[in-house]
């Protein structure tokens, strides 16, 4: 692994991001919080969950500190998630600009599941975050087509066939 392969995963990640609230533009501020299958019970509970998350891993790998687990209730919007979405993209991109691929070995320490100390290098977590990101979108994406909004194809053959000014079919 390298900070330039983790830098190409969060490029993705951002990319789906965009074309994922781009697809959520229309959706009313009530489907945005309705109580909706799945894991965390709305589309906004789900993406504060992710963004909580990506924004938590990257503070314990030494990135900007968040100040407290994210609270879905303080996000009443799409709009007020994208902003705070972008910040979170900002101090993801700035940390990993800060980093050179020794550093992706170094272990931090976290919480783990019943108090109990764990350990992982940086950039196994930072993958994790990425994928854990993932995971949790593909579950929006799902949800948005229940409510007939459809995000398009955010696979990474997409992302990067449109990098390359290709069609990925």
């Amino acid at each position: 692994m390298t900070v330039q392969h983790l830098s190409t995963l969060y490029d993705y990640s951002m990319w789906a991001n965009t074309r994922l609230f781009r697809a959520m533009a229309d959706l009313s501020d009530e489907g945005f919080t309705q109580s909706v299958a799945g894991s965390y019970g709305s589309i906004r509970n789900t993406l504060v969950h992710v963004m909580s998350a990506e924004w938590g891993w990257t503070s314990r790998c030494g990135g900007p500190p968040r100040p407290a687990k994210l609270n879905a209730e303080d996000f009443p919007t799409v709009e007020s998630v994208a902003r705070t979405w972008q910040t979170i993209e900002g101090h993801v991109r700035g940390f990993l600009a800060t980093l050179d691929d020794d550093a992706l070995a170094d272990e931090v320490s976290y919480p783990g599941s019943g108090g109990a100390t764990r350990s992982m290098p940086i950039g196994e977590l930072m993958h994790h975050a990425i994928l854990h990101a993932m995971h949790h979108r593909g579950q929006v994406a799902l949800l948005l087509r229940e409510l007939d909004i459809s995000p398009g194809n955010m696979d990474l053959l997409f992302y990067y066939a449109e990098k390359r000014g290709v069609s990925a079919w």
